[in-house]
């Protein structure tokens, strides 16, 4: 399904082509750095700044924002993933500041520059549930000034972005959700009684192959630990993981799994279902690109790598980890059964990578997404030459069809 461009005015138009000197910067050579930003520096061009905004819902926020130097423009807020940052937003943020929009990015609770989070494995995990995470939104929404804005989401920020939406529509007026469908709040089960036999975890141990999936592990006290101290360093790992996921890694083919079940979830690739005695950083070096693919590689250099494993080896890993482990808290399952049958009724988008697998690691997820949670979506977009890191393979793709639903929505 497409959405039609609303056509450009003349201010858009100039917008566009000042924009462009903006964009440029990415494929430029060496340029003084943007001493605005509190990483990045040698990357971010000048058009991008930090900010830090205190005591927000409990936090000292950091957030890039793109088209801050015109009052009075529509805000989207982007979310990001794991293992991202900010920073993952940078080239989609010039793009749509350069349309005419205020694009803010922040540094979400558990990872990079924001601070006022326990970082403890044995922290108390209603700081990273779900409703807290939207109230987070909220807090920076109301923090910029803004009545409401238009909320984006990728990887494990889109079910955010998804809460965000149908928790507060007359704050989040549009949703793009990316690379991680929403099937949906949880609904509740008749009799109450769980599923019996043993769990998709058992079954997949005790295949011929023995398997874990990647967000079980994730939920340990070792993943932490066991990433950031990879014998490959971080730099390594973060190369080989990214690859993994992107199209560049031509195993990455997804297709529909028929259900949840250990036979079909063992179909995907092992950066998702694992092998059993081996952990992310033994999975992801099975993957590490050639000294040629590195080179040919020019949407995630040498120097984006430095900025994620600079700020992961400075902060770990646990914060993002914890987003994991929420799903396993009964107090946040039992919060989100409040919406138990309630569906987004803003306008909403799709957008992923062709090669990712993300779309399907979810039997029927995308089905559901498309058919009952979202009563207003505009699109469902799998972008060819990208993988899970869609905003970062091919952004400009990527801020066509966002530029192009955001207008549709005026």
């Amino acid at each position: 399904m497409s959405v039609l461009s609303n056509p450009f005015t003349r201010r858009e138009h100039l917008r566009t082509l000042a924009g462009g000197f903006a964009l440029a910067a990415f494929a430029g050579e060496a340029r003084a750095e943007n001493q605005n930003v509190a990483y990045g520096k040698a990357t971010l061009p000048d058009t991008i700044r930090s900010r830090f905004i205190e005591n927000m819902n409990g936090l000292r926020v950091h957030m890039l924002e793109a088209g801050f130097e015109t009052p009075n423009r529509p805000c989207v807020v982007f979310l990001h993933g794991f293992p991202e940052l900010a920073y993952s937003w940078r080239k989609v943020m010039v793009r749509l500041a350069a349309a005419g929009y205020h694009a803010v990015a922040a540094d979400q609770r558990g990872f990079g520059m924001t601070t006022g989070w326990d970082a403890r494995f044995e922290a108390d995990l209603t700081q990273f549930s779900t409703l807290t995470m939207v109230r987070d939104a909220l807090a920076l929404v109301s923090v910029l000034g803004y009545k409401s804005v238009d909320v984006v989401g990728h990887d494990a920020g889109s079910p955010i972005a998804a809460w965000c939406a149908l928790v507060r529509p007359d704050v989040f007026r549009s949703v793009a959700m990316m690379s991680a469908p929403f099937g949906g709040p949880p609904s509740f089960t008749r009799g109450g009684a769980a599923p019996a036999g043993p769990s998709v975890d058992d079954q997949l141990a005790v295949l011929p192959r023995p398997r874990k999936y990647y967000q079980r592990y994730y939920t340990t006290r070792e993943a932490d630990g066991d990433i950031r101290n990879c014998p490959q360093g971080l730099a390594a790992f973060f190369r080989a993981y990214y690859h993994a996921k992107s199209a560049d890694w031509k195993g990455n083919q997804p297709f529909p799994l028929k259900g949840r079940t250990a036979e079909e979830m063992a179909k995907m690739p092992e950066y998702y279902v694992m092998d059993l005695k081996k952990n992310m950083a033994e999975t992801a070096a099975q993957f590490m690109p050639s000294a040629a693919e590195i080179a040919a590689n020019k949407w995630f250099t040498d120097e984006d790598v430095a900025v994620y494993a600079s700020e992961y080896g400075r902060v770990g890993f646990q914060g993002g980890l914890d987003g994991y482990r929420r799903g396993l808290e009964s107090r946040n399952n039992a919060e989100l059964l409040t919406f138990a049958g309630r569906t987004i009724d803003v306008p909403s988008i799709f957008i992923s990578g062709k090669s990712d697998w993300g779309v399907y690691q979810t039997a029927g997820a995308a089905e559901a997404m498309q058919t009952k949670a979202c009563t207003k979506m505009k699109g469902f977009h799998l972008v060819p030459g990208a993988g899970h890191w869609i905003q970062q393979e091919q952004p400009e793709e990527v801020s066509r069809l966002l530029t192009e639903f955001l207008r549709s929505n005026r």
